[in-house]
């Protein structure tokens, strides 16, 4: 590749876009060293087709190519909404679950696959989920994202949605590590403490970790959430919570991600750059900035040299099985999955 910052790595950054196609400054911007990935908005979504010729316009511009990502969780967190299958809320599958078991895990494993099938089929490597968090009735921000009160349903209907999501070749993320559901306070407007202690958080938010750590899960990703019990930082910036606890504890090898670094949870770290080397530092692999385009200069310019592991960071690469959506009919796979998601949804009027 010709640009003179051109890798033959993934960086440890990833960065979003201002809109449907990529400007000549984003092109350069993308083609740092630094940089290994892109997450996508709803700003950058109009129809299937562009975003088709989006994501191969960010494939083309290096070698290896850069991770393509998407919070496409359902309900009200589906970015791309017009010409895609409408996913539900995932607490609904927590409501069939309370009602039937098996039947909520195949309609989980049904959801997974038309989610994951579609997004691939547009070019996007994985979503940001599944949401891990347990449900306490206390945060609005999590609210219906998470799938239940109680961490045993939401570990075994998290297997079935991870179960989709690997079937139709996508990887799945974990968050937000090790729970967000216990406290009140959104960490996109502010910095929240949770009081508990170890012990109470291991017996409730951990136990889908433990069970989904060496069953499929692929990606973490820690929550701007202080535990002052266990340690002063946030989750994110926490050696202790992910070296510790989450490799170290629990075993994890995958790949860490941070949250966004531009959240309110987040500031306690500093400004742009000390946050970014404070979750690098603390274990993650790759760092999020989003929403933030006047900090990416000063992020790149400071940050120091490095990269991802690169056995973490090709394992959340996307399967290609599709050139778009209309490649997806032939699917039977993929017919059956959308008609046990109409069925599903159906039951929810």
């Amino acid at each position: 590749m010709s640009d003179s910052h051109a890798s033959d790595d993934l960086g440890p950054v990833m960065l979003d876009l201002a809109g449907v196609e990529l400007s000549a400054a984003e092109r350069e911007m993308l083609r740092h060293p630094l940089v290994g990935g892109v997450i996508l908005f709803s700003r950058n979504y109009r129809t299937p087709q562009q975003l088709c010729e989006l994501t191969a316009a960010i494939r083309s511009l290096r070698r290896p190519e850069l991770l393509i990502a998407v919070d496409h969780e359902g309900g009200r967190v589906q970015r791309f909404q017009e010409g895609f299958s409408r996913i539900p809320p995932m607490r609904r599958l927590g409501l069939a679950w309370d009602r039937d078991r098996a039947a909520a895990c195949r309609a989980a494993g049904d959801i997974a696959y038309v989610l994951a099938s579609e997004l691939l089929a547009c070019g996007v490597d994985f979503s940001f989920a599944p949401v891990l968090d347990v449900d306490f009735g206390a945060s609005g921000v999590i609210g219906d994202r998470a799938l239940h009160s109680e961490p045993a349903a939401i570990a075994q209907l998290s297997a079935a949605l991870i179960a989709g999501l690997r079937e139709a070749g996508m990887a799945s993320v974990g968050k937000h590590f090790p729970g967000h559901g216990h406290v009140r306070a959104d960490s996109h407007l502010a910095v929240p403490v949770d009081e508990r202690s170890f012990a109470e958080i291991e017996s409730a938010d951990l136990v889908p970790y433990k069970e989904l750590i060496g069953h499929g899960l692929t990606a973490v990703m820690p929550a701007h959430v202080i535990y002052p019990e266990v340690d002063a930082h946030p989750a994110g910036f926490s050696a202790k919570w992910l070296r510790q606890i989450l490799r170290g504890q629990l075993g994890f090898e995958g790949m860490i991600f941070s949250d966004d670094l531009s959240m309110e949870g987040a500031s306690v770290a500093g400004g742009v750059v000390e946050r970014a080397h404070a979750a690098l530092d603390a274990g993650c692999d790759m760092v999020l900035l989003c929403n933030a385009p006047g900090a990416v200069a000063a992020l790149l310019a400071g940050l120091a040299p490095g990269a991802t592991k690169q056995g973490r960071a090709e394992a959340m690469r996307g399967a290609r099985l599709a050139s778009g959506l209309d490649a997806l009919r032939p699917n039977k796979r993929f017919a059956l999955a959308q008609a046990g998601l109409a069925r599903f949804s159906s039951t929810l009027a």
